[in-house]
């Protein structure tokens, strides 16, 4: 008995086309409006959390300026005058007997809205004053336009 192979050819009718089938206007209009929403509810917290993390920033900063102080205040046995201000932290004032530093490991950093920090010694709300005036950049201020110092 010999066997049979047969090969079956799929094929369709000549009249069938397959339609290929894409979204609608309208169901597209529905997914952006969908997205949008979403956008609107979502969009403000993620700014919110971006702009915290400068006022963040600028704590921590400050925070390293005053330990930086410090270490000057134990060579020098004072901390820099106001007319001296953080630059002493990298270069020696010229009154500055037993300055070991630079302080810093690098020049003084800007505060995280690109503006230096202010410093003021003797400080007006602690030993020493070492603040930014946040985003807007004038005193006062609530959110991120809040100052930031030493002294919170």
């Amino acid at each position: 008995m010999q066997a049979r192979h047969s090969r079956t050819i799929w094929s369709r009718p000549e009249g069938s086309r397959r339609r290929q089938r894409g979204f609608t206007l309208m169901e597209l209009l529905v997914v952006l409006a969908i997205l949008g929403l979403l956008m609107s509810l979502v969009g403000p917290q993620v700014l919110n959390q971006l702009g915290g993390a400068k006022t963040k920033t600028a704590r921590i900063q400050i925070r390293d300026l005053e330990q930086s102080l410090e270490m000057y205040k134990l060579d020098v046995g004072r901390y820099p005058s106001t007319d001296e201000g953080l630059e002493a932290l990298v270069r020696k004032p010229g009154s500055a007997s037993g300055w070991n530093g630079p302080y810093l490991k690098s020049d003084v950093p800007q505060d995280p809205w690109k503006r230096d920090y202010h410093y003021k010694y003797p400080g007006e709300r602690a030993e020493v004053d070492i603040y930014t005036y946040g985003q807007d950049g004038a005193p006062g201020g609530e959110g991120e336009d809040a100052d930031v110092g030493n002294w919170q």
